[in-house]
């Protein structure tokens, strides 16, 4: 792979591990390991400590999903990819980041956004470990 395949299967796993957020389900068993890390350290983030497998993640998703009305994930801003080839045509192994912005409805009706970064470990292209950031219930955007 050269540094333009590179970088676009970084984006790749970005764009999947986000649709996945967004209630593609599916995807977890595809771009999660069997067992992973997930660093999450946000307040109100506790439920993710124990998370370590792919149905586990999927029902922890739509649990949140369950507890903020119209949630959606959207990528912002570029992606920072570090990804090295696999070996005898394995697949990369390396770190994306990427800046997020996550829309929903609060409890009295309006609209909010917040941004965070969350930090993929790929290790034989599936994500191995997660540290996701966020501004929280107080926060705003990045980009606005």
């Amino acid at each position: 792979m050269n540094t333009d395949d590179l970088r676009q299967f970084g984006v790749d796993v970005y764009d999947r591990w986000t649709a996945m957020w967004n209630g593609e389900a599916g995807l977890a068993e595809r771009i999660m390991a069997p067992r992973f890390t997930l660093r999450y350290a946000q307040a109100g983030t506790e439920a993710f400590d124990s998370v370590t497998t792919p149905q586990q993640l999927t029902e922890t998703i739509a649990a949140w999903h369950r507890a903020r009305p119209g949630l959606r994930f959207t990528a912002e801003g570029p992606a920072v990819v570090d990804l090295r080839p696999g070996g005898a045509a394995a697949p990369p192994s390396g770190l994306v980041a990427r800046p997020y912005r996550a829309g929903f409805t609060a409890e009295d009706g309006a609209v909010a956004a917040r941004s965070g970064t969350d930090t993929l470990r790929v290790v034989d292209g599936l994500i191995t470990e997660v540290w996701s950031v966020s501004s929280g219930a107080g926060g705003r955007t990045f980009y606005r």
